[in-house]
């Protein structure tokens, strides 16, 4: 398969571009390039300036935020299919977080430039991103909310819980399979708005009951239902 078929596939499984027909499609992966990045690397920097977009193809990343004091806190996880730094497809604002990777990433990158001319070809895409662009907001908002209301145990099931599904949708995995995920007990915390010492406990009682195995940078999963006991 080429390196432009690849790229149609990838594009197709993404919910911005799969209104798109196969021409369109093909027509944005024309102007995409494929990228590899290296585990443990930064693809860019909070401040940097803003022009391109990346569609994951394979691997696992991450967007974190980072204080004048040192601490950070990650915002996002990305697997295949996600995209980021898709702020650069509307101005040309300074990065708003990091991207570094987790693991080994394959993707796909799209120039500002160029997304900016198919969402004046396409208008349906720029809908539908407005669409991915809520949701993510929302996501925002529950964890906020998440992080009012609820215990740090509710909050790390929740978060694993969430993993873990979207884990599944990438790979395929039924309810049945173990599921691998690729996350640090420290971005467990910060997802969850819970220090890494409290999360680190919680998880050591999950690992106890046989619900999880944790390993380093790596979390898997038994008894994804057993994590909803957990959930208030």
């Amino acid at each position: 398969m080429s390196t432009a078929e690849e790229a149609v596939q990838l594009l197709a499984r993404v919910p911005v571009f799969e209104t798109l027909a196969s021409d369109d499609l093909a027509a944005v992966a024309a102007v995409a390039v494929p990228r590899r990045f290296a585990a443990n690397q930064t693809i860019f920097r909070e401040g940097d300036a803003s022009d391109t977009c990346y569609i994951v193809r394979a691997g696992q990343a991450r967007a974190v935020r980072e204080h004048a004091d040192g601490r950070s806190i990650t915002l996002a996880h990305f697997g295949p299919g996600d995209f980021f730094g898709e702020l650069a497809m509307f101005d040309a604002e300074r990065r708003s977080a990091t991207v570094e990777t987790l693991s080994e990433v394959e993707a796909v990158a799209i120039t500002g430039d160029d997304m900016r001319r198919l969402l004046r070809e396409h208008p349906e895409i720029s809908m539908k991103l407005v669409v991915s662009l809520g949701r993510r907001l929302r996501e925002a908002n529950e964890r906020l909310s998440r992080q009012s209301f609820q215990t740090v145990q509710s909050r790390v099931a929740t978060v694993l819980s969430q993993l873990v599904e979207k884990a599944r949708a990438e790979n395929g995995q039924s309810t049945d399979d173990d599921v691998l995920l690729v996350i640090t007990q420290s971005d467990v915390a910060q997802l969850a708005g819970s220090s890494r010492e409290s999360a680190s406990r919680f998880l050591a009682v999950l690992e106890r009951a046989g619900v999880v195995t944790q390993g380093r940078g790596k979390i898997t999963v038994h008894d994804a239902a057993a994590l909803q006991r957990y959930v208030y």
